[in-house]
């Protein structure tokens, strides 16, 4: 049976209306019996009804709304899982999650998609989004508007969000660079495929690759560098011409999505075995391609984590009155290999 106020009245020998006073900070209660109250109610095993007290802090339901650039990229799949167990957590309490999905890092179609969620008046943001100037005019203004904003799976450091929930891409790119060079010591003639040039987290992950590479004492010459805006055609495509153009490639650092269609080129060209193919994120494609040795090996970052945390940071900020802004929250970077490609 749960423990009541009364309960907890009656061991400390003092009214209800005291404990009342005592366990909601209202005062008027004398130090020494307040603190003998907070000991009971904690002897006691008293927790306040959580959805009572988030309800009454609540006027109205909440609708967080969240921008992803996730059209044609499977990925994001995890992250909008991570959205909606948050979401089935805290329904109870009146929110609920509306996901405004776009393709490609275009920054007019991300600055309009912007504009309209601001314009629809949602209580809060979570964005994926490039870094750009515009957008960052576009989220400084939504919350100059009132609506908070927070950074998911990569950031927009200087728009006046909230925090950043993902991934730390310099410290990914550097592990990558560290396995490489436990693979191989030759110079490594490299293909770098990103996904935006205007992506942090895609910039960050080539930084430090390309920093490990030179702690690491491994000699290396970037040979073309290109965008795939993470779409696997493309990615195809840009590879294919890169690999025919340049006969002494033998590694392709790939710092976004795009996994599947640069892996089809290799293999249309017979270079597997050749070119050492460097990935992140473990979608079913790239499992698959880890599978057949195409892969080397690709490094992972818990997207359902990112979304879930995203969900959960904001709410907490919003029913503490927008008091408390929540910290950043960097999930784990986590290495596969053909071996525990499936753990």
């Amino acid at each position: 049976m749960s423990v009541t106020i009364k309960d907890i009245a009656r061991v400390a020998g003092v009214s209800r209306g005291t404990v009342d006073r005592v366990l909601h900070n209202r005062g008027g209660v004398n130090a020494e019996v307040a603190a003998k109250v907070r000991e009971i109610a904690e002897d006691l095993g008293f927790f306040p009804n959580r959805a009572g007290k988030v309800l009454a802090a609540l006027k109205q339901p909440m609708t967080f709304a969240c921008l992803l650039p996730s059209i044609g990229n499977p990925f994001f799949e995890d992250v909008i899982a991570g959205f909606r167990i948050a979401e089935r957590e805290l329904s109870d309490f009146g929110l609920s999650i509306d996901i405004k999905e776009v393709k490609s890092f275009d920054t007019e179609t991300h600055v309009n998609a912007i504009r309209e969620l601001q314009e629809k008046g949602y209580s809060a943001l979570c964005i994926t989004s490039v870094d750009v100037p515009q957008v960052r005019m576009a989220l400084e203004k939504t919350i100059a508007g009132g609506i908070p904003v927070v950074c998911v799976n990569t950031d927009i450091p200087d728009c006046g969000r909230l925090c950043y929930i993902g991934p730390d891409y310099y410290h990914a790119g550097k592990t990558a660079a560290g396995l490489l060079s436990m693979i191989s010591k030759d110079k490594q003639e490299l293909l770098i495929l990103t996904g935006s040039f205007n992506i942090l987290g895609h910039n960050e992950r080539i930084k430090g690759f390309l920093q490990g590479l030179k702690e690491k004492n491994v000699p290396f010459e970037i040979v073309e560098t290109k965008e795939s805006l993470d779409d696997d055609d493309l990615a195809f495509t840009v590879t294919t011409q890169a690999l025919t153009m340049h006969r002494q490639i033998n590694c392709i650092f790939i710092a976004a999505a795009g996994v599947e269609g640069a892996c089809r080129a290799v293999t249309k060209l017979k270079r597997e075995g050749l070119v050492k193919v460097l990935t992140f994120d473990d979608i079913p494609s790239t499992k698959k391609l880890v599978k057949k040795n195409i892969i080397s090996f690709t490094l992972c970052q818990n997207p359902t984590q990112q979304g879930y945390q995203a969900i959960q940071k904001l709410f907490a900020y919003m029913i503490g009155n927008q008091k408390n802004p929540p910290t950043d929250s960097i999930t784990n970077t986590i290495i596969k290999i053909r071996e525990n490609i499936e753990d």
